[in-house]
């Protein structure tokens, strides 16, 4: 149900501040339950530094495994679906989401590329695997080439880089598919398995790396609430209420490959959360991008925590790739909304 335009800033203190505390709930419950369960007492005597008997080992498992894991869920989470969100504003689509621009599918190229030719080993990059650095690469590499051809002297052609990105896509995605062609049994498990997404890799340094530029990115989205709300009545528009819209789009732009090119390098491509979330709290919040972008990055958070957490649950001790479960819960939702469409009026 949609918050109406009038209430919505009374009562955005006690929304924003449920969404913080359904995050904080998600994130204890990640840390409490996979293949070794942990209770709360013994996370409370962790935080307290009490000490715990010498068979205890839920410190080092905390620490170690599940915090890095929780925390790059938090980061991963908030800047996938906080990019979605900016997307869905500057493309003035409701279903677009950053794959659009080719970052997911020059990821998944560049890794692709690294694990078939390079055939790496145990080298890493700032703390980065060479196969998350070819990936944030790829992106990288796919996002330049979709804004340089929706670029010319008139300014940059939203409708230019959407199709762009489509056609850099399916290019991406083809030479992909001759790689996984070309590669042995192995190489295409690992290929596999990278496009599934997962949260296992996680260390703090790839944690910081993710948190600085999805920190940096986020901020900037924010920051160009007002202009992203003015976009949505036109390009024209905005630039008569004083916006340099070129400059918006290329910062935007920028900040989605980016944050959205670090967090598929170490996470893997994780499907739904750029495009259900925010589509949801737009649903029930407005297109407002003052209470949109917070909210999408406190739930995608929480959402993504969540997956994981069943990730572990579902078949233990074995973990399920969590770009599944993102997909198998993100799909029926979207599914839900789309067949409930006219009570929001869309």
């Amino acid at each position: 149900m949609m918050v109406s335009a009038e209430s919505l800033p009374r009562l955005w203190p006690l929304i924003f501040l449920g969404s913080i505390v359904l995050l904080m709930i998600s994130i204890v419950t990640g840390l409490m339950f996979g293949a070794v369960p942990i209770s709360l007492e013994q996370i409370v005597s962790w935080l307290t530094f009490t000490d715990v008997d010498n068979g205890d080992f839920s410190h080092v498992i905390l620490e170690q495994l599940r915090l890095p894991r929780t925390l790059l869920a938090v980061v991963v989470g908030a800047v996938l679906a906080s990019s979605g969100a900016v997307t869905q504003g500057l493309f003035r689509n409701p279903l677009a989401d950053p794959s659009l621009i080719g970052v997911s599918a020059g990821a998944s190229a560049g890794a692709s590329i690294a694990i078939v030719l390079l055939q790496p080993s145990g080298a890493s990059l700032m703390g980065l695997s060479i196969v998350s650095v070819a990936a944030f690469a790829g992106s990288c590499i796919v996002v330049v080439l979709v804004y340089r051809l929706a670029t010319n002297t008139q300014g940059t052609s939203v409708a230019t880089m959407l199709l762009a990105g489509i056609a850099l896509t399916f290019l991406a995605g083809s030479l992909t598919s001759l790689l996984e062609f070309l590669a042995d049994n192995t190489m295409l498990r690992r290929i596999s398995l990278w496009r599934m997404g997962g949260l296992d890799a996680a260390n703090g340094s790839r944690l910081l790396l993710v948190t600085v530029i999805g920190f940096i990115s986020i901020a900037v989205f924010y920051r160009y609430r007002y202009a992203l709300n003015a976009l949505l009545l036109g390009e024209s528009e905005a630039r008569h209420l004083g916006i340099n819209v070129d400059r918006v789009k290329f910062h935007i732009i920028l900040c989605v490959a980016a944050a959205v090119g670090v967090s598929v390098a170490v996470a893997g491509t994780i499907a739904f959360i750029g495009l259900v979330v925010p589509h949801v709290i737009r649903i029930i919040v407005g297109p407002n991008h003052r209470y949109l972008i917070p909210l999408s990055a406190t739930l995608g958070a929480a959402l993504l925590v969540n997956a994981d957490t069943l990730s572990r649950l579902v078949l233990a001790p074995t973990e399920l790739p969590v770009g599944l479960v993102t997909a198998a819960i993100g799909a029926p939702m979207f599914i839900s909304l789309l067949r409930r469409r006219s009570a929001y009026g869309s």
